[in-house]
């Protein structure tokens, strides 16, 4: 085998197993989310097949000819990484989703072994004498090596944003089984690359037609706008399979989620409606406050940090988002963006920005509560949306934090929630100044949300010792306890 056959095959299919890591990450994500566990499993199944792979594919080549076998591996690992979207995107809707790790599992570690047999079949026939072990195996690992950052590198910061994950499956398993074509075409014949080729199509047309399909796949989401039965007018948009925003274009009063309606009410026992306020949100998803804060207090601004261009376009094209000086939206990181507001800027910091089921780490820490202190004026509030479970961990982490930093918080959830008998949305409220509890719960009653809160001892009582969560440990993925 000619030197450059062997880089282009070792480079290629290293490079194709990190494309597949990358690309099953934002597969998965609808169903499991975009966790510390998702990318824990993904990373630890590829390692796995990198493993097998390489092992495999040693022993085979001291054992058969590997001319023979580079182009079926190259073959069937394309085959395999062509159907993964309908193998996947089936499994996660067949009956209870249990067979969506199967699937997962299959389609991520058997690509991932045979390509990465590949290097020492390459490696086996590069070998002519012992003199020269050294320099060809420790050449063809750095090739590996490269192939592998090329890969992650061009995923990650081009291929995602810019071509949807469907094509990118299924164009990455044709261009293996043409590359397996070419090679075993010089071996075999012709005749060899007719099933493979035969079976990427059906691939192809599998993915177009599997379920679980995006409206549009931004950078980090898949995102679905859904029109509402019961509502004209009223769109949904839902991203990783979560139901994230519910927006009424022409009714921005309208609040549909009940944690909304129970923020709108924190909102607005520190700023009643009809004063302007000036408001900094984490986290923009359908913009449903910012809306809201415009039409119920004329004058009011709005800040967003929306880390998702995506979204914000999705927000423009399909959900009749129009901003202007009064509402301006930033995509950037919203610790980031945390950092470069001035003192005391805003009336209003809401936090409602998540990825899977529970807020990126960062935003949570006691240093940045510090940072959400800092651009609040001394009667401001910071009002955050929480989704958690069973135990509550980690919300009962996020109140102590809170606690922290601000003088006066209070909790609003269900009261089979707070009893830790059931989760789903809680609102939490922190003031440098005095809230007016009991026009909070009088607005959680007239909005129908039939929560209650919970401050002072009663709240101390309910966090019940947690752990203040800081930029040095911050667990939250794992305290939070997943829907099952």
């Amino acid at each position: 085998m000619g030197e450059r056959s062997a880089v282009a095959l070792v480079f290629g299919s290293s490079a194709a197993v990190l494309v597949v890591e990358l690309v099953a990450l934002r597969l998965l994500a609808p169903y499991l989310g975009l966790t510390l566990e998702t990318s824990t499993l993904v990373i630890g199944l590829a390692l796995t097949a990198i493993a097998l792979g390489s092992w495999a594919g040693g022993r085979a080549a001291d054992r058969m000819p590997p001319r023979r076998a580079l182009g079926p591996l190259l073959g069937i690992s394309g085959v395999v990484v062509a159907l993964t979207p309908l193998l996947v995107r089936g499994g996660a809707e067949t009956g209870s989703g249990g067979l969506l790790l199967p699937a997962a599992t299959t389609t991520i570690v058997v690509p991932g072994a045979l390509l990465s047999a590949v290097t020492p079949m390459v490696t086996k026939l590069r070998l002519t004498s012992l003199d020269e072990t050294g320099s060809v195996v420790g050449r063809l690992s750095g090739i590996a090596t490269a192939g592998s950052i090329a890969g992650t590198v061009v995923t990650g910061f081009f291929l995602v944003s810019l071509v949807p994950v469907s094509v990118i499956l299924v164009g990455l398993g044709a261009v293996l089984v043409l590359a397996g074509v070419v090679v075993d075409w010089r071996v075999r014949g012709w005749r060899a690359g007719a099933t493979p080729v035969v079976l990427v199509l059906l691939g192809g047309l599998g993915a177009a037609a599997a379920p679980g399909g995006c409206d549009v796949e931004t950078t980090y989401h898949c995102a679905v706008v859904q029109e509402d039965p019961e509502r004209a007018g009223g769109l949904v948009l839902v991203l990783d399979g979560v139901r994230h925003s519910y927006v009424d274009p022409d009714d921005p009063t309208y609040l549909d989620f009940v944690y909304v309606r129970a923020a709108a009410a924190a909102i607005d026992a520190v700023h009643p409606a009809g004063e302007p306020v000036a408001a900094y949100h984490l986290g923009g998803g359908g913009l449903t406050l910012p809306r809201w804060l415009a039409a119920t207090r004329p004058g009011s601004s709005s800040l967003v940090s929306e880390i998702d261009g995506g979204v914000v376009d999705l927000d423009v094209e399909r959900l009749g988002l129009e901003t202007g000086p009064d509402l301006e939206v930033r995509v950037e990181d919203g610790r980031l963006g945390l950092g470069r507001l001035d003192d005391a800027a805003y009336d209003l910091v809401v936090g409602d920005a998540f990825g899977g089921l529970s807020p990126p780490w960062h935003l949570t820490t006691v240093e940045a509560v510090r940072e959400m202190r800092r651009v609040l004026v001394d009667d401001g509030a910071y009002v955050q949306n929480l989704i958690d479970r069973g135990p509550l961990a980690f919300a009962r982490a996020e109140l102590a934090t809170l606690g922290e930093v601000f003088e006066h918080v209070a909790l609003l959830a269900s009261p089979a929630t707070l009893a830790r008998e059931d989760g789903g949305n809680l609102v939490a409220v922190a003031s440098p100044a005095p809230l007016d509890l009991e026009r909070v719960q009088d607005g959680l009653d007239e909005r129908g949300t039939g929560w209650r809160l919970v401050t002072g001892a009663d709240l101390e009582e309910w966090v019940d010792g947690a752990e203040v969560l800081t930029d040095d440990h911050a667990p939250v993925d794992q305290l939070v306890t997943p829907y099952g």
